[in-house]
């Protein structure tokens, strides 16, 4: 056990091979899921920095800010690590959409007998 990082009150991300961690945002108010998205240590500091969730785009292989195209923003309540830092946990409040697809939620379908289903979402 790595006990400054696992028990400890320095944040010491565990990033992986590819310099990223694995960052789950939930809405602060309904914690309902809205999307998962990688962060490096630029997009992490940037985040704590401004107050405003960015993130590191695998395909397009650079640092972006949700909402900087269209305006949907996620402001960022309160950030939290998992016991050992290799997983970030958002809790933000949206303006707007939090899925590209102008789903509020990337999570707006759920497995069912024979394929998927739309779910309703408490901001619907």
């Amino acid at each position: 056990m790595d006990i400054d990082r696992e028990t400890g009150t320095a944040l010491l991300p565990k990033y992986d091979s590819n310099g990223l961690v694995t960052a789950v945002v939930t809405h602060a108010t309904t914690g309902d899921p809205l999307m998962v998205a990688h962060m490096n240590a630029e997009a992490l500091a940037r985040t704590i920095d401004t107050g405003k969730a960015h993130f590191f785009s695998r395909s397009r292989g650079r640092l972006w800010m949700k909402g900087e195209t269209s305006g949907h923003v996620l402001a960022v309540v309160e950030m939290r690590v998992d016991c050992d830092q290799d997983a970030i946990w958002i809790r933000a409040d949206p303006a707007g959409p939090a899925c590209h697809t102008g789903e509020p939620s990337c999570f707006y379908r759920r497995v069912a007998e024979g394929g998927l289903e739309r779910v309703a979402f408490a901001q619907d």
